[in-house]
Order: C-alpha cells, then sequence, then structure tokens
C-alpha cells in the first residue's frame, strides 16, 4: 500500500485506502547521528551531530539542539559541503538534500540531548510522538531524544 496518513480514530478494523491520496511530501524532520540512545560519554563537551531535511523543496532555516530534554536550546552550525555556509534560501544550497548540523555543547550527566529542526515556511517538528501517530506510524517527525549516561557512574566510556 502507499503511504498515507490516517486519523488516530482509524484502526485496522475500519481503515478504508480509498479514502486517502499517497503522501506525496513530508515534513520536516532531524536526526541525531554521533550518539545512541542510552550511550555512556564523560561529562563535560560532546559533539552534537546529525542531518535534517524537510519536503517539498524548502530549505532548512535552522536546526535548534537542547542538552537538558528541551528546556533550553542552543542553535546547530549548519552546511551541506565543507567550509561553505548553508543558507536555506541561498543559490548555493540544495533544497532536496540533507543539511548536515553539528554543535559541541557542555553536557551534563545523565542529560536527555533532543534535536528539532525548522524549514524556510517555519515548520517545526512536533516534540511528542502522540502529536503525530497514526495508525501505520508514517511522518513520524517528532524531536529526536537521545539519553546518555555519565561515564563516572558506569564502567565503560565513549567520547
Amino acid at each position: 500500500k502507499d503511504y498515507k496518513m490516517f486519523p488516530p480514530s482509524v484502526d485496522w478494523d475500519n481503515i478504508n485506502w480509498s479514502t486517502r491520496r499517497p503522501q506525496m511530501d513530508f515534513p520536516v524532520q532531524s536526526a541525531i547521528c554521533t550518539l545512541e540512545d542510552v550511550d555512556v560519554i564523560k561529562e563535560g563537551k560532546a559533539r552534537i551531530a546529525g542531518y535534517a531535511v524537510s519536503g517539498g523543496g524548502r530549505g532548512i532555516e535552522r536546526v535548534d539542539i537542547s542538552v537538558d530534554g528541551g528546556k533550553t536550546w542552543v542553535e546547530a552550525h549548519r552546511y551541506q559541503k565543507s567550509n561553505v555556509p548553508y543558507i536555506s534560501d541561498g543559490p548555493r544550497s540544495d533544497k532536496w538534500a540533507w543539511v548536515l548540523f553539528e554543535a559541541t555543547l557542555d553536557v551534563p550527566a545523565n542529560a536527555e540531548i533532543v534535536a528539532k529542526a525548522v524549514d524556510s515556511a517555519a515548520n517545526v517538528q512536533p516534540e511528542k510522538v502522540e502529536d503525530v501517530w497514526n495508525l501505520r506510524g508514517i511522518l513520524n517527525t517528532s524531536w529526536h531524544r537521545i539519553k546518555i549516561q555519565n561515564s563516572s557512574c558506569v564502567g565503560r566510556s565513549k567520547m
């Protein structure tokens, strides 16, 4: 079946595929790629990097990173090519391609690191999966969350 978005009230017993068109666009999304959930790192500075992309040829206006579960935010550096600043509507920026991001931040012990992207049409990733949940789970573009642990509490370290 095509990718089709149904409301939360639809389940496998009452689904009618003919009531929806195929999904031809996708919302803004981002993902952290340098750390994994429950990684163990040393307290202090950590490099947080990943990608962001939006559909419809919309550029990525910014990517925000939080190390406290979304209470405070820092804007990450965005780029597509080394040493070329990324401007979401600039002629040298590819609209249909990933935008890479990175930030080096002080990360406290047992932190929840969060990434969210904003595209050039001011579309923002939703905070929670519950805000976009649907029968097939498609287009879940909620904030990407990574929980990390302090290496002083655990025997191994990653950095």
